[in-house]
């Protein structure tokens, strides 16, 4: 025998498998982080009259086209009035801006991303939701894309075709 008599048949790419892509997803833009912080008296203390005279003195430009996530790393009890103003002042030159880390910043993109999408081609099918990333892809966005797809595929798998978790099928 050789292996003429045998042909090598690769099943995963003659499957009708679809898989979704998270990273074909992923917002495009530069990420930044803010630390008010900075402009607190001793880390700790708002001080209104300072505190609007350092957002003053800032310069707000630097974050033209950048989507910024602004936090306090101090344990600081910061009132919510103080990430709005700095929002006012920032959102004209930001593509987004929201109070959190770069995680919770990754989840908003993500949540935007995957509202926009139009899940009609993945309908009835067997969807495999791609588990490695070279992008930093947050666990959030799997869950969305999850809930997504369950409400049109057939079947949900997680990871690669040749080693899937099987993870929803479809009523019959």
């Amino acid at each position: 025998m050789n292996s003429e008599d045998f042909p090598i048949e690769n099943r995963v790419a003659n499957s009708a498998l679809e898989t979704f892509n998270l990273e074909d997803h992923y917002p495009l833009g530069q990420r930044a982080t803010l630390d008010i912080s900075q402009w607190l008296f001793e880390g700790f203390i708002l001080r209104e009259k300072d505190f609007r005279a350092a957002l003053k003195a800032h310069d707000w430009a630097q974050y033209q086209d950048q989507h910024l996530a602004l936090y306090c790393s101090s344990d600081a009890i910061i009132p919510a009035w103080a990430f709005m103003l700095v929002n006012t002042l920032v959102s004209p030159y930001a593509k987004t801006v929201i109070k959190g880390d770069l995680e919770a910043l990754e989840s908003h993109l993500y949540q935007d991303a995957l509202s926009k999408i139009d899940w009609s081609p993945y309908q009835d099918k067997a969807v495999i939701i791609k588990g490695c990333s070279q992008k930093p892809v947050p666990q959030n966005a799997y869950l969305w894309a999850t809930t997504a797809l369950q409400k049109v595929a057939k079947s949900l798998m997680y990871g690669e075709a040749c080693s899937a978790v099987p993870l929803y099928k479809q009523k019959k």
